[in-house]
Protein backbone atom coordinates (compact mmCIF):
# COMPACT_ATOMS: atom_id res chain seq x y z
CA UNK A 1 0.00 0.00 0.00
CA UNK A 2 1.41 3.42 -1.06
CA UNK A 3 -0.22 7.13 -0.82
CA UNK A 4 -0.92 8.60 -4.22
CA UNK A 5 -1.71 12.33 -3.99
CA UNK A 6 -2.95 13.49 -7.82
CA UNK A 7 -4.08 16.78 -8.55
CA UNK A 8 -5.33 18.75 -11.41
CA UNK A 9 -5.57 22.50 -12.47
CA UNK A 10 -6.20 24.86 -15.33
CA UNK A 11 -3.15 26.83 -15.05
CA UNK A 12 -4.06 29.69 -18.16
CA UNK A 13 -0.75 29.64 -19.53
CA UNK A 14 2.40 27.54 -17.51
CA UNK A 15 5.21 29.83 -18.00
CA UNK A 16 3.02 32.56 -16.28
CA UNK A 17 1.94 30.44 -13.53
CA UNK A 18 5.75 28.54 -13.10
CA UNK A 19 6.08 31.02 -9.36
CA UNK A 20 2.51 30.09 -8.25
CA UNK A 21 3.49 26.56 -9.45
CA UNK A 22 7.08 25.69 -7.74
CA UNK A 23 5.06 27.81 -4.76
CA UNK A 24 2.23 24.94 -4.51
CA UNK A 25 4.12 22.06 -5.45
CA UNK A 26 6.67 22.34 -2.59
CA UNK A 27 3.62 23.18 -0.10
CA UNK A 28 1.30 20.28 -0.84
CA UNK A 29 4.05 17.45 -2.46
CA UNK A 30 1.52 16.18 -4.96
CA UNK A 31 2.63 13.14 -6.67
CA UNK A 32 1.29 13.84 -9.99
CA UNK A 33 -0.11 16.44 -11.59
CA UNK A 34 -2.50 17.04 -14.53
CA UNK A 35 -2.28 20.56 -16.18
CA UNK A 36 -4.63 22.46 -18.64
CA UNK A 37 -4.50 25.29 -21.10
CA UNK A 38 -0.58 25.00 -21.15
CA UNK A 39 -0.64 27.55 -23.94
CA UNK A 40 3.15 26.32 -24.37
CA UNK A 41 4.79 24.78 -27.71
CA UNK A 42 6.52 21.73 -26.62
CA UNK A 43 10.25 23.66 -27.50
CA UNK A 44 8.51 26.34 -24.90
CA UNK A 45 7.44 24.17 -22.02
CA UNK A 46 9.42 24.93 -18.91
CA UNK A 47 10.68 21.34 -18.30
CA UNK A 48 13.75 22.40 -16.45
CA UNK A 49 11.89 23.90 -14.05
CA UNK A 50 9.72 21.18 -12.97
CA UNK A 51 13.15 18.78 -12.75
CA UNK A 52 14.48 20.95 -10.83
CA UNK A 53 11.51 20.49 -8.40
CA UNK A 54 11.91 16.35 -8.92
CA UNK A 55 9.04 16.32 -11.05
CA UNK A 56 9.27 14.87 -14.58
CA UNK A 57 7.37 16.41 -17.09
CA UNK A 58 5.45 14.98 -20.17
CA UNK A 59 3.60 17.64 -22.44
CA UNK A 60 1.82 17.99 -25.53
CA UNK A 61 0.82 21.94 -26.99
CA UNK A 62 0.70 24.74 -29.02
CA UNK A 63 1.32 28.43 -28.89
CA UNK A 64 -1.50 30.51 -26.32
CA UNK A 65 -3.91 28.09 -26.54
CA UNK A 66 -5.06 24.63 -25.24
CA UNK A 67 -1.84 22.51 -24.00
CA UNK A 68 -1.95 19.68 -21.38
CA UNK A 69 0.72 18.00 -19.56
CA UNK A 70 1.59 15.39 -16.77
CA UNK A 71 4.03 16.52 -14.36
CA UNK A 72 4.98 13.25 -12.24
CA UNK A 73 7.39 12.88 -9.47
CA UNK A 74 10.62 11.19 -10.76
CA UNK A 75 10.17 8.28 -8.56
CA UNK A 76 7.05 7.25 -9.98
CA UNK A 77 7.10 5.20 -13.13
CA UNK A 78 4.71 7.04 -15.54
CA UNK A 79 3.67 6.06 -19.51
CA UNK A 80 2.29 8.91 -21.31
CA UNK A 81 0.08 9.36 -24.53
CA UNK A 82 -1.41 12.29 -26.39
CA UNK A 83 -5.29 12.36 -28.20
CA UNK A 84 -7.58 10.38 -28.13
CA UNK A 85 -5.87 7.55 -30.51
CA UNK A 86 -9.11 6.49 -32.25
CA UNK A 87 -8.60 7.51 -35.90
CA UNK A 88 -11.00 10.26 -36.46
CA UNK A 89 -9.91 14.16 -36.83
CA UNK A 90 -9.07 16.15 -34.89
CA UNK A 91 -7.08 14.11 -32.52
CA UNK A 92 -6.49 16.18 -29.87
CA UNK A 93 -3.46 15.92 -28.58
CA UNK A 94 -3.37 19.04 -26.90
CA UNK A 95 -6.51 18.69 -25.34
CA UNK A 96 -6.22 14.75 -24.23
CA UNK A 97 -3.41 12.99 -22.07
CA UNK A 98 -3.44 10.05 -21.06
CA UNK A 99 -1.19 8.36 -18.27
CA UNK A 100 -0.35 5.11 -16.38
CA UNK A 101 1.13 4.65 -13.17
CA UNK A 102 2.99 1.67 -13.00
CA UNK A 103 5.59 0.02 -10.71
CA UNK A 104 3.04 -0.20 -7.60
CA UNK A 105 0.75 -3.37 -6.36
CA UNK A 106 -1.72 -2.39 -9.22
CA UNK A 107 -1.44 0.22 -12.25
CA UNK A 108 -3.57 3.34 -12.00
CA UNK A 109 -4.79 4.64 -15.04
CA UNK A 110 -5.55 8.58 -15.70
CA UNK A 111 -7.54 10.45 -18.41
CA UNK A 112 -6.77 14.04 -18.30
CA UNK A 113 -9.01 16.04 -20.52
CA UNK A 114 -9.50 19.92 -21.19
CA UNK A 115 -13.01 19.52 -22.77
CA UNK A 116 -13.93 22.14 -25.15
CA UNK A 117 -15.92 24.93 -23.77
CA UNK A 118 -18.14 25.50 -26.19
CA UNK A 119 -18.62 29.05 -26.60
CA UNK A 120 -22.44 29.58 -26.96
CA UNK A 121 -25.30 26.83 -27.38
CA UNK A 122 -25.77 27.72 -30.94
CA UNK A 123 -22.37 27.95 -31.87
CA UNK A 124 -20.68 25.14 -33.74
CA UNK A 125 -17.98 24.35 -31.30
CA UNK A 126 -20.65 23.36 -29.23
CA UNK A 127 -21.57 20.54 -30.87
CA UNK A 128 -17.74 19.54 -30.85
CA UNK A 129 -18.00 19.57 -26.95
CA UNK A 130 -20.73 16.98 -26.89
CA UNK A 131 -19.00 15.02 -30.03
CA UNK A 132 -15.81 15.75 -27.30
CA UNK A 133 -17.93 13.90 -25.14
CA UNK A 134 -18.85 11.32 -26.13
CA UNK A 135 -15.03 10.61 -27.34
CA UNK A 136 -14.39 10.20 -24.04
CA UNK A 137 -17.13 7.80 -22.71
CA UNK A 138 -15.68 5.42 -26.23
CA UNK A 139 -11.82 5.86 -25.39
CA UNK A 140 -12.98 4.30 -21.10
CA UNK A 141 -14.91 1.62 -23.50
CA UNK A 142 -11.75 0.77 -24.99
CA UNK A 143 -8.94 1.87 -22.61
CA UNK A 144 -10.60 1.17 -19.12
CA UNK A 145 -12.81 -1.53 -17.24
CA UNK A 146 -15.19 -0.55 -14.34
CA UNK A 147 -13.69 -2.37 -12.34
CA UNK A 148 -10.18 -0.93 -12.72
CA UNK A 149 -7.75 1.86 -11.09
CA UNK A 150 -8.87 4.60 -13.51
CA UNK A 151 -9.47 8.37 -12.87
CA UNK A 152 -11.15 11.18 -15.46
CA UNK A 153 -9.25 14.29 -14.37
CA UNK A 154 -8.99 17.63 -15.74
CA UNK A 155 -10.93 21.09 -16.55
CA UNK A 156 -14.21 19.22 -17.60
CA UNK A 157 -16.15 22.54 -18.22
CA UNK A 158 -19.56 20.95 -16.68
CA UNK A 159 -20.62 21.99 -13.87
CA UNK A 160 -22.79 18.58 -12.89
CA UNK A 161 -25.81 20.37 -10.29
CA UNK A 162 -27.27 23.57 -9.07
CA UNK A 163 -24.62 23.32 -6.16
CA UNK A 164 -21.88 23.53 -8.54
CA UNK A 165 -22.28 27.24 -9.92
CA UNK A 166 -23.06 30.06 -7.97
CA UNK A 167 -27.12 31.40 -9.33
CA UNK A 168 -27.63 28.65 -11.13
CA UNK A 169 -30.96 29.90 -11.90
CA UNK A 170 -28.93 32.64 -14.19
CA UNK A 171 -26.82 29.54 -16.36
CA UNK A 172 -29.36 27.60 -17.99
CA UNK A 173 -28.39 28.75 -21.16
CA UNK A 174 -24.55 28.49 -20.36
CA UNK A 175 -23.26 25.96 -22.74
CA UNK A 176 -21.25 24.59 -19.16
CA UNK A 177 -24.66 24.49 -17.44
CA UNK A 178 -27.17 24.12 -20.01
CA UNK A 179 -29.23 21.01 -19.33
CA UNK A 180 -28.10 18.80 -22.51
CA UNK A 181 -24.30 18.71 -21.62
CA UNK A 182 -25.41 17.94 -17.88
CA UNK A 183 -27.10 15.12 -19.75
CA UNK A 184 -24.66 14.36 -22.00
CA UNK A 185 -21.69 14.56 -18.72
CA UNK A 186 -23.98 12.47 -16.89
CA UNK A 187 -24.14 9.86 -19.45
CA UNK A 188 -20.44 9.74 -19.60
CA UNK A 189 -20.25 9.37 -15.82
CA UNK A 190 -22.60 6.20 -16.27
CA UNK A 191 -19.65 4.39 -17.72
CA UNK A 192 -18.79 3.38 -14.08
CA UNK A 193 -16.90 6.77 -12.26
CA UNK A 194 -17.77 8.92 -9.23
CA UNK A 195 -17.57 12.21 -7.92
CA UNK A 196 -14.32 12.03 -5.48
CA UNK A 197 -14.87 15.65 -4.05
CA UNK A 198 -18.62 15.03 -3.20
CA UNK A 199 -17.53 11.97 -1.19
CA UNK A 200 -15.62 14.16 1.05
CA UNK A 201 -17.62 17.48 0.27
CA UNK A 202 -21.05 16.88 -0.38
CA UNK A 203 -22.05 20.57 0.72
CA UNK A 204 -22.82 23.58 -1.87
CA UNK A 205 -20.17 26.05 -2.59
CA UNK A 206 -17.09 24.36 -3.57
CA UNK A 207 -15.96 25.95 -6.84
CA UNK A 208 -12.39 25.70 -8.81
CA UNK A 209 -13.07 28.60 -11.19
CA UNK A 210 -13.44 32.33 -10.27
CA UNK A 211 -13.72 34.52 -13.40
CA UNK A 212 -11.38 37.54 -13.67
CA UNK A 213 -14.27 39.98 -14.73
CA UNK A 214 -16.22 38.96 -11.07
CA UNK A 215 -14.82 41.57 -8.60
CA UNK A 216 -13.52 39.72 -5.73
CA UNK A 217 -15.00 36.71 -7.08
CA UNK A 218 -12.92 34.32 -4.67
CA UNK A 219 -13.59 36.51 -1.43
CA UNK A 220 -17.14 36.63 -2.19
CA UNK A 221 -17.48 32.73 -3.25
CA UNK A 222 -18.71 33.70 -6.85
CA UNK A 223 -17.73 30.43 -9.04
CA UNK A 224 -18.16 27.56 -10.75
CA UNK A 225 -17.15 24.09 -10.22
CA UNK A 226 -15.85 22.65 -14.23
CA UNK A 227 -12.78 21.22 -12.70
CA UNK A 228 -13.17 17.32 -11.46
CA UNK A 229 -11.62 14.16 -10.35
CA UNK A 230 -13.91 11.18 -11.45
CA UNK A 231 -12.67 7.81 -10.77
CA UNK A 232 -13.88 4.09 -10.89
CA UNK A 233 -15.48 2.37 -7.75
CA UNK A 234 -12.27 0.73 -7.26
CA UNK A 235 -9.93 3.63 -6.93
CA UNK A 236 -13.27 6.06 -5.19
CA UNK A 237 -12.55 3.09 -2.81
CA UNK A 238 -9.23 3.52 -2.14
CA UNK A 239 -9.40 7.55 -1.55
CA UNK A 240 -9.02 9.15 2.00
CA UNK A 241 -9.61 12.69 0.92
CA UNK A 242 -10.37 15.14 -2.04
CA UNK A 243 -10.59 18.84 -1.45
CA UNK A 244 -10.19 22.61 -3.69
CA UNK A 245 -7.07 24.68 -2.74
CA UNK A 246 -8.61 27.86 -2.96
CA UNK A 247 -5.37 29.31 -2.02
CA UNK A 248 -3.25 29.80 -5.01
CA UNK A 249 -5.92 31.47 -7.17
CA UNK A 250 -5.23 34.56 -3.96
CA UNK A 251 -1.77 34.48 -4.91
CA UNK A 252 -0.15 37.21 -7.27
CA UNK A 253 -0.94 36.65 -11.00
CA UNK A 254 -3.37 33.61 -10.50
CA UNK A 255 -4.80 31.38 -13.01
CA UNK A 256 -8.99 31.94 -13.11
CA UNK A 257 -8.91 28.15 -11.25
CA UNK A 258 -7.64 26.60 -8.20
CA UNK A 259 -6.10 23.78 -8.03
CA UNK A 260 -8.99 20.19 -6.88
CA UNK A 261 -6.31 17.33 -4.96
CA UNK A 262 -7.01 13.80 -4.34
CA UNK A 263 -5.22 11.58 -1.99
CA UNK A 264 -5.29 7.55 -2.06
CA UNK A 265 -3.77 4.59 -0.48
CA UNK A 266 -3.39 2.42 -3.26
Amino acid sequence: MRNLRIATFNVNSVRSRIAILERWLADTRVDILFLQETKATDADFPAAAFKAMGYDAYFCGEKSYNGVAVIARASLTVETRFGFGDEREPGFPTRVAYAKITGGPAPVSILNTYVPQGKEITHPDYEVKKSFLERVRAFMDREAEPGSLFAWVGDLNVAPSEIDVTNPQNKKDHVCFHSEIREKFDWVVSWGLHDVLRRFRPEAGEFTFFDYRVKDALTRNIGWRIDHILATEALTKKAVDCYIDRLPRGWEKPSDHTPLVADFEV
